[in-house]
């Protein structure tokens, strides 16, 4: 096992996420791998945390990758982000795994949500979770 495939995850991920027409249609660009400084308003989607640990077997060395993507707005209600975050796990779960520039992607799983406001209620945010098992 080793985290050598986790800048890849990461890559082709947020190129999945960047080039989904459905998303594009309700965030535009607002789809970042890290949070841009200052105040953000609207609808806007975040690649998360990540959690790795072994997934090897006698065929050879892997990993499973846990981790989040987060989709924050300041819409009334929690329609608008669970409207995104539908689109973020079709485009995800839905189309063929993504290609990545190291390693094999086996599968890639939706794991939880959890929906909440946040900042005194005046945003809502859901953390969506998936998995990916990865071969090297």
């Amino acid at each position: 096992m080793s985290y050598a495939n986790g800048a890849a995850l990461q890559a082709a991920i947020f190129q999945r996420l960047t080039g989904d027409a459905a998303l594009a249609a309700l965030v535009g660009t607002a789809v970042h791998d890290a949070v841009p400084p200052g105040t953000l308003s609207g609808t806007y989607v975040s690649l998360g945390p990540e959690d790795v640990r072994d997934a090897s077997d006698a065929t050879g060395a892997g990993a499973a990758h846990d981790f989040t993507v987060s989709i924050v707005t300041d819409a009334a209600g929690f329609q608008q982000a669970k409207d995104v975050a539908a689109a973020v796990s079709d485009a995800l779960t839905e189309a063929p795994p993504p290609v990545l520039a190291r390693g094999h992607l086996v599968g890639l799983w939706f794991l939880k949500a959890r929906a909440r406001r946040v900042q005194t209620g005046e945003m809502r945010r859901i953390d969506l979770t998936f998995r990916a098992r990865i071969e090297d």
